[in-house]
């Protein structure tokens, strides 16, 4: 396979030719690092949110948007296939990365996490990328600068010039699409932590509903965390058989049939202090080749009619 980061660069290459008819806002740094801004200071969009998508999977997936209903509300909802699960959901667009700095609050998900390959994902799937430029999507309030690229270099081990953050807040509509977009990745990652190896999902296919942007992060990030555990349905086609098949789906947990603005809150909005487990789509099914097919969990309307105001 090639480098994922190579792979992201092409995409991001055509985000910068067609910033214009995407609403996204270019900016080259003072260390000569790129800020593309997908939705912080500006609204962001539909397509935005795709291509973002196809650059955190570094193009391994196909990504689209269609129509369907919650609680008989015709709404957008994206749909998400990838036949190389492992690489392009939990080596991509995974958000594994914590930025944490001084005056600085963002998640880093994307290519450029598989440069530094510190997180137990990467040794299971047995992938770590060498490149020279590095991909970061980067989740925050604020468009980042030259400290986020710094640092991002630093650990990356690649020079400022080839640092490429696209950058969005949860509160855009591309922070929307791009959390709907995340509805296989977590369903193959539940699976991972349960101790199945993720090189034996061989292909996974999803859809979950755009959630409405929120006044606020800490509400759009309810909403688009609702919008996977209620409304995502996954579809994976594995290697083989498994006995904890039954816990993929959200529906599984304690705390399901709870909206996220009350889990989160109760937590202080920190939110390693959530179960993992309430990450996870609210529908899987589970296709054993040459074995039997599961058929797991079920969505939640009514609850997301009352998250997003229906």
């Amino acid at each position: 396979m090639e480098s994922l980061n190579r792979m992201a660069t092409d995409l991001v290459d055509e985000a910068i030719d067609f910033a214009d008819e995407l609403n996204v806002a270019v900016t080259r740094l003072d260390n000569e690092a790129t800020v593309l801004d997908f939705g912080v200071d500006i609204p962001g969009g539909l397509e935005a949110g795709l291509l973002l998508t196809e650059i955190a999977t570094a193009g391994l997936s196909t990504v689209g948007t269609t129509v369907d209903t919650v609680a008989d509300a015709p709404l957008t909802h994206v749909e998400l296939s990838t036949d190389h699960p492992a690489l392009a959901l939990l080596c991509g667009q995974k958000a594994g990365w914590e930025l944490s700095l001084e005056d600085f609050e963002g998640l880093g998900g994307g290519p450029a996490r598989a440069l530094v390959a510190e997180e137990d994902v990467f040794q299971r799937v047995g992938y770590r990328d060498e490149f020279d430029f590095a991909v970061l999507s980067v989740e925050g309030e604020q468009v980042p600068d030259e400290s986020v690229a710094d640092h991002v270099a630093e650990v990356a081990g690649v020079p400022e010039s080839g640092v490429f953050l696209p950058a969005f807040s949860s509160a855009s509509i591309t922070g929307s699409v791009s959390m709907a977009a995340r509805a296989a990745e977590l369903a193959v990652f539940r699976l991972t932590e349960l101790g199945y190896d993720p090189l034996d999902v061989l292909s996974v296919s999803a859809t979950a509903p755009v959630a409405p942007v929120g006044d606020s992060e800490e509400t759009a990030i309810a909403r688009t965390n609702d919008a996977l555990a209620y409304g995502g349905r996954a579809h994976l086609i594995v290697d083989r058989e498994f006995d904890r098949f039954e816990e993929v789906p959200s529906s599984a947990t304690a705390e399901y049939d709870r909206p996220f603005a009350e889990i989160f809150a109760e937590a202080d909005w920190d939110f390693y202090d959530v179960p993992e487990s309430v990450f996870a789509p609210a529908q899987v099914t589970v296709d054993v080749v040459d074995g039997p097919t599961h058929v797991l969990g079920e969505p939640n309307h009514d609850l997301l009619a009352e998250s997003f105001g229906l």
